[in-house]
């Protein structure tokens, strides 16, 4: 359901998709508070009148109605006759208990310090600088380090963004070749795990900061610990060796070129003759072509210090400089590809 603009603009010209699409804005803050107050939870039992919502949400009545009747424009939640308010497919997207719960992505896009930055996108664009650094005065991880809700609320978007996302990785590519892998930067373990699962003759390495991997549990939870191990360090300085199958997800897009090259590099120190690196990250399609990444390298634009989204040319050749050799891309039905590489000719 799209709202129309007919008072100004003819409906289905130009005018009115341009008025629509700048309207974007308002819609997502509009999806993110209703996120952030549990609506989709407290409707998840039946329609509700907007007092008893408003009750529960911790709310005033009135501008609760206000926010709800203008969700309904869009599809997400209805109202009925009776003035009460209902859930629909869209809205059930938001729910905690949601298999693939939405509702961690839209609490992080309504914060202030990760919407607000996006304001300070004209000064990005014009001097090619962090709009985060500009508005908070440092960068986005020092800043989530420095702040423990705003390091949770990322924290818990990530999370599930692996876990959206793992099933697609898994699938698309055949880690049963690979004795031994490595995930580099891996967090808590989710893929790490998921794929030891899939493939009960590999063994597996967690490798990311010492108070990540401290945290992380995983791999126990998934029992695959007793073909796993933790090792904790910095990517930038030295990486266990040996092992057939280097992983690197959504690692690379963070860094800007050269620091980008050095992470490879240290994989490449670390791998055998023969052995593959896997760098699973989005991929930049060509010249016209609608694909997310192009949204999320503006993100990287606004909230990193020179991270980037690239192409496929970009990341051959960041490979290349690192000494390793190009194989393949293996797209999956996520909006994440492998870009595939080894050591040795």
């Amino acid at each position: 359901m799209t709202p129309q603009y007919s008072q100004l603009a003819p409906k289905g010209s130009a005018e009115a998709e341009m008025i629509n699409l700048a309207f974007g804005h308002f819609r997502t803050q509009a999806i993110a508070v209703a996120a952030m107050l549990g609506l989709p939870d407290l409707l998840a039992d039946g329609p509700k009148s907007v007092a008893a919502l408003a009750a529960r949400a911790g709310a005033d009545p009135a501008a609760l109605n206000r926010l709800l009747r203008a969700l309904t424009t869009i599809g997400v939640f209805g109202e009925r006759d009776d003035g009460r308010f209902e859930m629909t497919p869209l809205a059930a997207t938001l729910k905690s208990d949601h298999p693939a719960s939405l509702r961690p992505l839209l609490v992080l896009l309504g914060q202030t310090f990760h919407w607000g930055a996006w304001t300070h996108l004209l000064h990005s664009v014009r001097t090619g600088e962090s709009a985060f650094e500009r508005m908070h005065g440092q960068r986005f991880f020092d800043y989530l380090g420095a702040d423990p809700d705003a390091e949770r609320i990322y924290g818990e978007w990530r999370t599930r963004q692996t876990e959206l996302q793992i099933p697609a990785i898994v699938d698309a590519y055949d880690f049963s070749r690979f004795r031994s892998v490595i995930d580099v930067g891996g967090g808590h373990g989710r893929l790490l795990a998921a794929i030891l699962k899939a493939n009960p003759r590999t063994k597996g390495t967690l490798f990311d900061r010492p108070e990540v991997v401290e945290a992380a549990q995983e791999l126990e939870r998934s029992g695959v610990a007793d073909r796993a191990e933790k090792v904790s360090g910095d990517f930038f300085e030295a990486l266990p060796k040996g092992r057939d199958l280097y992983v690197l997800k959504t690692v690379v897009h963070h860094w800007g070129d050269e620091r980008a090259v050095a992470i490879l590099e240290r994989c490449r120190e670390a791998m055998p003759d023969g052995a593959r690196l896997v760098v699973i990250e989005s991929v930049v399609p060509g010249p016209n072509q609608a694909h997310l990444s192009k949204l999320l390298d503006l993100n990287m634009l606004v909230l990193s210090h020179g991270g980037r989204e690239r192409t496929a040319t970009e990341y051959r050749t960041l490979v290349e400089r690192a000494g390793l050799t190009f194989m393949t891309i293996v797209p999956t039905r996520s909006p994440l590809s492998l870009i595939e590489a080894r050591r040795g000719a």
